[in-house]
């Protein structure tokens, strides 16, 4: 016959609910902080386009190593975050932005 032994009753800090005494520094930060929610640059202005030939306007949206930066991060909608990506393909491949950007 099988007891509840393991499901938490033990004093091994290891249940749900019990923190083990370190949970109190995170209850007082308040946890994760949501800021406000970013917005789609090209969906607010509709008289802005993607444009592969627009180095200054994609240079946003990649990192100093090279890499598309991800919608999460750049606010973008998915409509949107699909043609920058295309877009700095489009312009690596002309050469007008670098594949990568070695650090010295």
């Amino acid at each position: 016959m099988r007891t509840n032994e393991g499901r938490g009753d033990r004093d091994d800090k290891g249940g749900r609910g019990d923190k083990g005494g370190e949970g109190m520094e995170d209850d007082k930060r308040g946890g994760r902080a949501f800021g406000r929610r970013k917005v789609c640059r090209y969906c607010a202005d509709k008289n802005v386009h993607v444009d592969y030939k627009d180095q200054s306007a994609l240079k946003y949206f990649v990192t100093e190593r090279g890499k598309i930066i991800p919608r999460r991060i750049s606010g973008n909608c998915a409509k949107h975050q699909r043609e920058v990506a295309k877009a700095i393909k489009r312009s690596r491949g002309l050469a007008l932005i670098p594949y990568l950007v070695l650090q010295g």
